[in-house]
């Protein structure tokens, strides 16, 4: 089947307004071919045009593979993927600009967004499927895109690993593992810090999964990502608005409800906007062990993000290191080596100084301890915990 006969059909069946089944199909293809297609010319046609109109079409291999986290096009013949092995380039590509455009427009569509000459980005999540939690898509229409219609699709897929999962796989070593489970089991509140990609997920839900099973979780996301081993964990996620414009519910608002379900620790799956100011007001009314993730480049910077976060919700510089201070106590970096591989990068206290700021000091750094590890051992210690040797 060659590209053009098979638009030819496409646009055969889009003109007709009937449905994508075989008999249809087939009668298209016969008829745009003459009447001298074979069997195997009709199913070729049959399964290419499946691959367009239908799901992720000619991407849905790469988006099946565990092993991908993100699928990139970049133009009709460049098809990217990232993952576990680094970026590298795919084999898969498109007829051409026009066609990436109608994928772009077709994905977006089913993300209940709309993309064209007026709207020419757009941003959304997709269903998920039995391959993925949900896909989140970006994509943005040439003219714009200068050199042909982008599109960027990032794989959401549960987060379910255990901390011994993680130990395996060298994400994190014996005396790590040890001092997240003291840290989780005294109720000290954390952040999970990290660029995207580098694991902050992964690395939380295996954390929620420590949590004894007479707590209750109540976790807000985005997406449903989280997937913790634990019998009393009740997700909430948001909800964007629709073409119209209502129906939106943000994290902000669940917050809010998340505070009356009773729960034993509060998480956000990760702190991206004003949020943060419900999320520290709720930490520091008696909901220890908090949790959530945000990104950021180190540890030392997460002042600085919380501040511009908090801003959005106008909440002060000097109210934001105070509210800091008191509700959040340590923070963990992941980070991605050259390698691809996901690490445990480092573990911090948040420490308040005289000045009212809070700076955050690192106890233990790529496998080794710091000169600040008395002041984990001490927040330890009054939670009746102890720092392993």
């Amino acid at each position: 089947m060659t590209v053009e006969l098979v638009e030819r059909v496409r646009r055969r069946l889009a003109s007709d307004g009937g449905g994508l089944d075989p008999a249809a199909v087939a009668e298209a293809v016969r008829a745009e071919s003459g009447g001298v297609a074979s069997h195997l010319d009709v199913l070729r046609a049959l399964r290419q045009l499946r691959r367009e109109l239908v799901g992720t079409g000619p991407l849905e291999p790469l988006l099946a593979d565990p092993a991908v986290t993100d699928v990139l096009v970049t133009g009709p013949a460049e098809v990217w993927v990232d993952g576990q092995a680094g970026l590298r380039r795919t084999g898969v590509t498109f007829p051409d600009d026009e066609a990436v455009r109608r994928f772009a427009q077709r994905l977006a569509l089913a993300a209940g967004r709309r993309l064209d000459d007026s709207q020419p980005f757009v941003d959304g999540w997709l269903p998920g499927s039995g391959l993925w939690g949900g896909v989140r898509l970006h994509a943005v229409l040439s003219p714009v895109a200068a050199n042909g219609t982008c599109v960027s699709l990032r794989v959401l897929r549960p987060a379910t690993h255990d901390l011994a999962t993680l130990a395996r796989l060298g994400t994190v070593d014996d005396t790590e593992t040890a001092l997240l489970e003291a840290v989780v089991a005294a109720r000290l509140a954390l952040l999970v810090t990290g660029a995207t990609g580098s694991g902050k997920t992964t690395l939380l839900a295996a954390l929620l999964g420590q949590v004894p099973p007479t707590e209750r979780i109540v976790c807000v996301e985005d997406v449903g990502e989280l997937q913790p081993a634990h019998p009393q964990f009740v997700r909430l996620t948001a909800r964007p608005a629709n073409i119209e414009g209502a129906g939106e519910v943000t994290l902000c608002d669940l917050v809010r409800q998340a505070l009356r379900m009773r729960p034993d620790r509060l998480v956000v799956g990760e702190v991206r906007g004003s949020e943060v100011c419900e999320l520290l007001t709720a930490l520091n009314t008696g909901h220890d062990g908090g949790a959530g993730t945000v990104h950021a480049n180190s540890p030392r910077e997460v002042p600085a993000r919380m501040e511009a976060l908090a801003a959005l919700g106008g909440l002060p510089r000097a109210a934001l290191h105070s509210q800091l201070a008191a509700a959040v106590r340590v923070v963990v970096h992941m980070c991605r080596d050259r390698d691809g591989e996901r690490r445990l990068g480092e573990i911090a206290v948040l420490h308040r100084c005289r000045s009212g700021r809070v700076e955050v000091r690192p106890v233990r750094r790529h496998g080794r301890w710091t000169e600040h590890r008395d002041e984990l051992a001490d927040l330890l210690a009054e939670r009746g915990g102890r720092l392993p040797c």
